[in-house]
């Protein structure tokens, strides 16, 4: 992954323009979608140069497509949730990288106030602690869930995102990821790349797809969603509150909240 810098912010008038391109549920106006999407996203800044590329090799993601249609996983009791995600392997896992990499942890949590076993289990969920940070074509997936219907507001808002990093140079058009076009070792998506990302090696870049900055940029985001350094994570204490802004499954936030202090050993 390219290393990337984070000095713009999606500007506010970005994410309406492309709300009139009409949406779909099938492939069949997938194409036409696209035509007229790019040219809201011309008229709202988005250079021809970067929509010409971006959109060069883009296809109707039906993998995308199915798998957000069937994110059964997060229908599972926690027990049977826990036990599919592997939890034990992550705690055992999690225990020895949190030892290996103990002083980039000292570091996050004195600077963003997030202690290491939240990070390493939202780490190892997410990719396997970076094993596998996804094979699809990202501008594909999230085109297809910005013209898909049931999520085209939320989406159409990070495809801006994505024309904005490949526009600034900061990742390729053909960039590969996550199913839902999310990014780096902890599955970033695009608008919160842009948001949250830092630097947590001092390489002066941004890049996702290392452990320091993927991890510095979880804590980063954490924080701003509420994170307040010293308190509990737990179901019901205050930190759980950020927990619950990383993913919408409740059985997630639980599993998340459950691995993490293992890790700490609480």
């Amino acid at each position: 992954m390219k290393a990337w810098g984070i000095a713009f912010i999606i500007t506010a008038g970005l994410s309406g323009p492309a709300q009139a391109a009409t949406c779909g549920n099938t492939s069949a106006g997938f194409p036409a979608w696209i035509e007229q999407f790019k040219k809201e996203a011309a008229r709202a800044g988005i250079s021809d140069r970067t929509l010409n590329s971006a959109f060069k090799n883009v296809r109707y993601a039906t993998k995308t497509i199915s798998l957000d249609r069937n994110q059964r996983s997060f229908k599972l009791s926690f027990e049977q949730f826990m036990q599919k995600r592997g939890a034990p392997t992550i705690v055992s896992r999690g225990k020895k990288l949190k030892q290996q990499y103990s002083r980039l942890f000292s570091a996050i949590e004195r600077k963003y106030g997030v202690p290491a076993g939240p990070l390493i289990a939202i780490w190892g969920m997410e990719s396997g602690f970076g094993r596998f940070t996804g094979n699809q074509h990202t501008m594909s997936a999230v085109a297809t869930l910005a013209y898909d219907c049931r999520r085209s507001a939320f989406f159409t808002e990070q495809l801006y995102a994505q024309l904005q990093l490949i526009q600034k140079g900061w990742i390729s058009p053909d960039f590969k990821g996550a199913a839902h076009g999310e990014i780096g070792q902890t599955q970033f998506l695009p608008a919160n790349v842009i948001r949250f990302g830092v630097n947590g090696d001092g390489s002066g870049g941004i890049n996702l797809g290392t452990p320091a900055d993927a991890l510095a940029s979880t804590a980063n985001f954490l924080r701003g969603h509420g994170w307040r350094a010293g308190a509990g994570y737990q179901p019901g204490e205050p930190n759980f509150r950020a927990i619950q802004g990383w993913n919408a499954a409740g059985v997630y936030q639980k599993a998340i909240a459950s691995i993490g202090a293992e890790i700490d050993g609480g």
